[in-house]
């Protein structure tokens, strides 16, 4: 469930919670505002955990000393990491 459909649950419960006053037989109508409200807010809390723990891509590019007659080296290198900053590129002699 994304934020969107979070959002429109816990907007639909509080609407039958709060503001609808019908009645049907075997029904309340505001217990199930307040389910759709819970569902919406655990919904909520689930997609920002989620969000929150993925790992992050850094890319870093670095390019070096001229190799011998083929131009300049190139280096592409992806690494995921929580939240420590990339390491320095290493040193070209």
């Amino acid at each position: 469930m994304g934020i969107g459909a979070s959002i429109f649950l816990l907007a639909l419960g509080a609407i039958l919670a709060f503001a609808v006053n019908a009645d049907i037989s075997g029904l309340d109508i505001s217990v199930i505002g307040w389910i759709l409200m819970a569902a919406g807010l655990v919904g909520l809390i689930i997609t920002l955990w989620f969000w929150n723990s993925r790992r992050r891509t850094v890319v870093t590019r670095s390019t070096g000393v001229p190799v011998a007659g083929a131009g300049y080296s190139s280096e592409y290198r992806e690494v995921r990491q929580d939240d420590v900053p990339p390491p320095p590129p290493p040193a070209y002699r």
